[in-house]
């Protein structure tokens, strides 16, 4: 059966037509074995018929048939002719659809964009059911969406299981054992079990409108200029050392764009998978930094 492809056109002709004149052996397909569905490898299957072969290697999937779709995005953004970004959008949206409670981290891994963007696309297409109070997260995970949430969830667990350990207490409310360990301190000190910071933030956060092309670079400059004013930044080696990664970083987006224009076309599926790995990296200090604010109230 036919691949349920996320190309919006289709298959490359021209692109088959390459890997039949190659050489190389191609790689293996990727195919469902309980509908013998192609997940992964159309291009590959039409080169072979090109060549006139009856055969072709295969490696089956063995899991639920509504796993296949994401599975065919997740291949097709790690190798071969890249999807393009209208590809990647609609392919988020509808992952959003079949599962909305996947975080929103988790269905960028799996179509290849960042956070920001597929919750610009949740906000877009959201008919009411796509804002669940948990989601899973690409870890296997489920969390609450909100940090007030799951501490309330906490508390309610704690006052009906007093002797629960706070392992049990953070695997039932999804949140930190360092957060079990607030929450039940804060009960114990007869206080909300949320704090005040996170009480005041906005429940449903504003859709905000994607910036223009070279506002984030300005912005970097800006954030840059307010840590270089920051004393405790300035006046100490380790800060210094921040401060000096933080200004490469900046420097390093003014001139990413010229560098990767002049590299080999061949190299760009590289390319891509190194700038989403980079990217990937950057966002899970950032969610390191909000989860030490969110556990230190």
């Amino acid at each position: 059966m036919p691949a349920d492809s996320p190309r919006l056109a289709g298959e490359s002709e021209a692109h088959a037509q390459v890997l039949a004149e190659s050489e190389a052996n191609l790689p293996p397909i990727l195919v469902h074995r309980a509908t013998m569905r192609v997940i992964d490898g159309m291009h590959r299957l039409r080169a072979a018929s090109l060549r006139g072969e009856d055969r072709i290697a295969v490696r089956f999937f063995d899991g639920p048939a509504e796993q296949v779709f994401v599975l065919a995005v997740e291949t097709n953004i790690r190798h071969g002719l890249p999807l393009s970004r209208s590809d990647r959008d609609h392919a988020a949206a509808r992952i959003l659809v079949e599962h909305p409670g996947w975080s929103d981290r988790a269905i960028a891994k799996a179509a290849g964009l960042s956070a920001k963007a597929v919750a610009a696309i949740r906000r877009r297409i959201d008919d009411g059911t796509m804002q669940p109070a948990r989601r899973l997260g690409r870890d296997g995970r489920v969390r609450p969406v909100s940090g007030a949430e799951g501490r309330r969830s906490a508390s309610v667990f704690i006052a009906a299981n007093p002797d629960a350990s706070l392992r049990t207490i953070a695997r039932d409310a999804g949140i930190s054992l360092g957060t079990a360990r607030d929450v039940r301190e804060r009960m114990r000190l007869g206080l909300d079990p949320v704090p005040e910071r996170q009480r005041r933030r906005t429940v449903v956060p504003e859709p905000r409108r994607e910036r223009p092309r070279g506002a984030a670079q300005a912005r970097l400059r800006e954030l840059l200029e307010q840590l270089t004013r920051d004393p405790a930044l300035r006046f100490n080696e380790s800060g210094r050392a921040l401060l000096r990664w933080c200004l490469a970083r900046v420097q390093e987006t003014e001139t990413r764009d010229q560098l990767i224009a002049q590299a080999p076309t061949h190299s760009w599926y590289t390319l891509i998978e190194f700038a989403q790995c980079y990217a990937e990296g950057l966002t899970d200090a950032a969610e390191r930094m909000r989860t030490r604010l969110d556990e230190a109230g």
